[in-house]
């Protein structure tokens, strides 16, 4: 007679099938420092979810070992001997949109977080930050997400105060600035004139001097200034 095993006997003899090991972060690391680039790749090795893939020093060579190897995250100093890790992670994400950047950086510019964003980098990180900040930022990269520390907030809000203070500040109306804010949302002069109780004529007038006083040629080029200023909260940071 042929005795029937119980379903659980299997796991009280000990042959239980082990759950399999969790998917790792495949991670290439693009900079010109090799004891950073060696002890980074140290510390990723050590984590039972991420793993270093290769390195690159260079923009060329970053791009080229990316396309290569296609690892799940770049992480990509921004000063390269041979351009910007910016150009670096324009061209990567035109290839292979998939990828998420961590850019690492000593010395932020608004400029360079803005356009950062805009071509879809996932995190700006300094570069003297914790090894636990980098590890962490690494595995909650998300595409469409950007990740700014507080420390370089600061630094940016610090020269932002000390620009504006050795620059003359231009004397915008109470009015002006609500239209120039209403324009930093992304609002035409049409919904503008509506929520501020005014004909689009009269509207189109405060832009035209909006322009002026910042010394720029189109709305957009007005909120990027007006962002630089203090005038209108940064979209990104």
């Amino acid at each position: 007679m042929t005795t029937q095993m119980s379903p659980l006997e299997p796991y009280f003899q000990g042959t239980a099938v082990q759950p399999p090991p969790p998917a790792q972060i495949r991670i290439l690391i693009v900079d010109d420092h090799t004891t950073f680039a060696e002890l980074l790749t140290d510390s990723l090795n050590r984590e039972p979810d991420l793993c270093s893939v290769g390195s690159a020093n260079d923009v060329a060579s970053g791009i080229a070992a990316c396309l290569e190897l296609r690892p799940d995250v770049v992480v990509m100093d921004y000063h390269l001997p041979d351009g910007s890790g910016l150009v670096a992670a324009a061209a990567i994400l035109a290839r292979a949109p998939q990828t998420r950047i961590v850019i690492l950086t000593g010395d932020p510019a608004l400029e360079a977080l803005e356009q950062a964003a805009a071509i879809g980098v996932c995190a700006f990180l300094p570069k003297d930050g914790s090894l636990a900040t980098v590890l962490d930022t690494l595995r909650h990269a998300r595409i469409g997400g950007f990740i700014v520390h507080p420390s370089l907030v600061s630094l940016l809000s610090a020269r932002r105060r000390q620009h504006n203070d050795e620059i003359p500040f231009p004397e915008l109306t109470k009015r002006e600035l609500a239209v120039l804010r209403l324009m930093g949302e992304g609002s035409d002069v049409r919904a503008n004139s509506k929520t501020l109780g005014i004909s689009e004529n009269t509207c189109r007038g405060y832009v035209k001097s909006i322009l002026g006083k910042l010394g720029a040629h189109s709305q957009l080029e007005a909120v990027v200034i007006a962002t630089r200023l203090g005038l209108v909260p940064a979209q990104h940071v």
